[in-house]
């Protein structure tokens, strides 16, 4: 009898261990929650800082160390150095393609050291930008529209209580970057920032004779001229593909044809198009323009309207 109840008691017990074990408590599942990994946070970086030193990869680094998860990936470093408004135009360029929750990491900043501020900045869109308040993240909030921006004054964000006159782009922008990619909540970076420093950007001018803009950028490396000219702009001057089209750039002549894309001339000639961002571009098919003729921006160009003398 005492054995029957013996292995009664052991039956009972190994069914009440089995149940315990496929039925976990709810504290075990919340614990397993936490641990799930969340989505990968992408950082999207540029800098005018260039490849040939050390800086860019020492940002790296400190995002690293702060956010290991995160994705890291490159514009360029390439920017001129100190010129925003090709930043700027970069920046626009690119964000259309990246998804609400992207963070853009953008160190143009020669007023580094300075009143400027450090900013967070949040489109309409859902994207954030951590820049300097220079103008550069201007064209895309005038795209896009601003939902809010924080001033980065929080120590906690930062690398470290010693931070350089020189290289916010260490200190301050990058372990920024790495907080919000690690889902820091960046409304305690620092105080609300209702206005935005903007970039006064000139605006081509039509008039009876034709068209006034500027020379932005070179197309490097294949040297072809980046204008400020919309293409809708241009097509106001009555010019249809085939036609020849003068041009002066830098008060230097030059009679270009309008044509679809660079093989629609001979090799090395030059050509006038619609670059693929809806600009107007000056190029020579499979050769160097700028270097060819001499011509590096900031520069001017004018174009007449068809049938001006």
């Amino acid at each position: 009898m005492l054995n029957r109840k013996l292995f009664s008691v052991a039956v009972l017990a190994t069914t009440l261990l089995t149940v315990s074990c496929s039925k976990p408590s709810g504290r075990t599942d919340a614990s397993a929650q936490q641990q799930e990994p969340s989505r990968r946070s992408t950082i999207v970086f540029m800098t005018d800082f260039g490849t040939a030193n050390d800086a860019v990869a020492i940002c790296k680094a400190v995002i690293a160390g702060i956010a290991p998860d995160a994705r890291v990936t490159d514009i360029t470093h390439q920017v001129t150095p100190f010129q925003i408004e090709e930043g700027a135009r970069f920046l626009a360029a690119v964000t259309p393609y990246y998804p609400a929750g992207t963070i853009f990491l953008v160190v143009v900043d020669p007023g580094v050291g300075t009143s400027r501020k450090a900013l967070i900045v949040k489109s309409n869109k859902g994207q954030y930008f951590v820049v300097p308040d220079n103008g550069v993240v201007s064209p895309v909030i005038d795209r896009d529209g601003l939902q809010s921006a924080h001033e980065i004054t929080n120590p906690s964000w930062m690398l470290g209580a010693n931070v350089s006159s020189t290289f916010h782009g260490r200190d301050i922008f990058s372990p920024t970057a790495a907080h919000l990619a690690a889902g820091w909540d960046f409304n305690q970076a620092g105080p609300e920032v209702k206005q935005l420093v903007p970039q006064a950007l000139k605006t081509p001018v039509i008039e009876d004779k034709g068209i006034d803009g500027d020379v932005i950028g070179l197309d490097d490396p294949y040297g072809s001229l980046v204008t400020d000219i919309p293409g809708e702009k241009f097509q106001k001057l009555g010019y249809a593909l085939g036609d020849k089209v003068s041009v002066e750039l830098n008060q230097k002549s030059f009679t270009v044809p309008y044509v679809k894309t660079f093989m629609g001339v001979a090799i090395g000639e030059s050509l006038l198009y619609i670059d693929s961002r809806g600009r107007v571009g000056i190029a020579v098919n499979r050769g160097n323009f700028g270097r060819k003729f001499n011509i590096v921006p900031p520069a001017k160009i004018f174009i007449p309207r068809k049938g001006a003398s």
